[in-house]
């Protein structure tokens, strides 16, 4: 019931109908998005907080649809083997070999 009337309370003092699963937030915005966002508001004939709602719900859907770099890369890892398995570990000897190659063909 304090949950109820607290919730009245919040959307009286801010003049919107609220309904109990919603809360009030603010934010501090820079002042030229925030006149974009009047104007959009205007444009599209719909409410500040309509239009915040919408661009955080397109957020979420789109940074649960990032997939990150190892699960990209699943399908192809040890797909082409090249038969030396050892490159990674064995790198600054290989360099090594290559310099001393190249120097003694001088």
């Amino acid at each position: 019931m304090t949950f109820i009337l607290f919730c009245i309370t919040v959307c009286i003092m801010n003049m919107t109908v609220c309904k109990t699963n919603e809360i009030t937030t603010s934010a501090r915005l820079p002042l030229e998005i925030r006149n974009r966002l009047i104007a959009l508001s205007r444009a599209k004939k719909k409410t500040m907080s309509e239009i915040i709602i919408e661009a955080l719900e397109l957020y979420y859907e789109q940074d649960e649809n990032d997939i990150d770099s190892f699960t990209l890369g699943l399908p192809y890892f040890g797909k082409y083997n090249l038969g030396e398995g050892d490159l990674s570990a064995t790198y600054k000897e290989r360099i090594r070999e290559m310099l001393r190659a190249r120097q003694d063909s001088y």
